[in-house]
């Protein structure tokens, strides 16, 4: 396989690409819809076409709703909704030719509900939940696999705590989701560590 890492900054993802074989980076920033289009474009000039997509592009602000700066609201809109819908719109037309493609989107518990706290984040990974499941009702049956997962638990190595999710855990469940028969697709996925309290 060949690996596709993207970064609004570029020395993030050069660092990585030593880690992982077959791999390249580009740089994007998804709320620039034209950074999409030309990473996308790069992309399958330099790689191939797109077969999967994970969305882990994510933004959010914790504080209360009186406190919210409404420009870093929207920044959150903007990386979690309008940059999954660009990023579709570019990869989505390929797969949808070729009848097979994954789009797998990363969200958070925050995705089913709203705290006081949560104000500048709920709000636009509730909405890109709901754009997901738009996306997965009409291009499943293009051949094309939508997939959303609620990562519940902070992310880590293993360092005794066991109430990290094991990074490599977590990308096997996206290798699998991605790998089912399309007779049995799944659409939301939790994943969370078996002490969380949910």
């Amino acid at each position: 396989y060949k690996v596709a890492l993207l970064s609004r900054k570029l020395e993030k993802v050069e660092a990585a690409e030593i880690d992982i074989p077959n791999s390249k980076g580009f740089a994007c920033d998804v709320t620039k819809p034209a950074d999409i289009v030309a990473s996308v474009e790069a992309i399958e000039r330099s790689l191939g076409p797109i077969d999967t997509m994970i969305y882990n592009a994510g933004s959010g602000v914790w504080t209360t709703w009186d406190k919210i700066d409404l420009n870093l609201f929207d920044l959150s809109m903007k990386t979690n909704c309008h940059g999954l819908l660009a990023a579709t719109k570019a990869v989505a037309p390929g797969m949808i030719r070729r009848r097979e493609g994954s789009i797998l989107v990363t969200g958070a518990t925050a995705s089913l509900r709203g705290k006081p706290s949560t104000i500048g984040f709920a709000p636009p990974k509730g909405a890109q939940r709901l754009l997901a499941q738009g996306l997965a009702r009409d291009l499943g049956p293009k051949g094309v696999h939508v997939a959303l997962f609620i990562i519940d638990g902070g992310v880590g190595v293993d360092d005794g705590d066991p109430g990290k999710l094991d990074p490599n855990a977590i990308a096997k469940t996206y290798w699998d989701v991605s790998n089912q028969e399309n007779t049995c697709w799944s659409f939301e996925v939790e994943c969370r560590p078996a002490v969380e309290h949910w």
